[in-house]
């Protein structure tokens, strides 16, 4: 069973987000055990305001990471890969036997320090999302991995 935990600032305020992620959980518990944490964003009034924002969103996620894990960060400037490479990447660190972390910043973006301490940086399309829709994405590609890792029939 894969250990995964998905660290998103920002967290599901919409019905329909909540139901799409439940949904996507429910799926994933034959495969994975997987932990949502929330963290508050930062309120801020101008985007001038973007690095110490940045700067104390990265300060809450770093206390969040466990220590000994493998941890990915959706960056717009990060790997772009197929669903199959993305499920290669987690099959090799799950089986054995890591724990998977996942960070999704807030609406300004990622830290440097939370970008250095990623073991690898992924981008979900060269398009820019708003948060809450990345973390569907993300849930369901993880879904999407698991079912190629494990031959079941989603992935054409």
């Amino acid at each position: 069973m894969y250990i995964l935990s998905i660290i998103t600032v920002g967290s599901l305020k919409e019905r329909y987000w909540k139901d799409a992620e439940h949904e996507y959980l429910k799926r994933l518990t034959p495969y994975a055990k997987v932990d949502i944490v929330s963290l508050k964003e930062t309120a801020f009034s101008r985007v001038s305001e973007k690095e110490k924002v940045v700067s104390l969103e990265g300060e809450h996620i770093l206390k969040k990471i466990p220590k000994d894990v493998y941890c990915l960060i959706l960056d717009r400037v990060g790997t772009h890969m197929s669903s199959e490479a993305f499920a290669e990447c987690l099959k090799d660190e799950g089986e054995r036997g890591q724990k998977i972390v996942f960070i999704i910043g807030g609406p300004l973006g990622i830290s440097e320090e939370v970008r250095n301490r990623a073991n690898k940086r992924i981008s979900l399309s060269h398009l820019t999302f708003p948060h809450q829709l990345a973390s569907i994405v993300l849930i369901e590609q993880i879904y999407r991995a698991m079912t190629i890792v494990h031959n079941k029939q989603y992935h054409y």
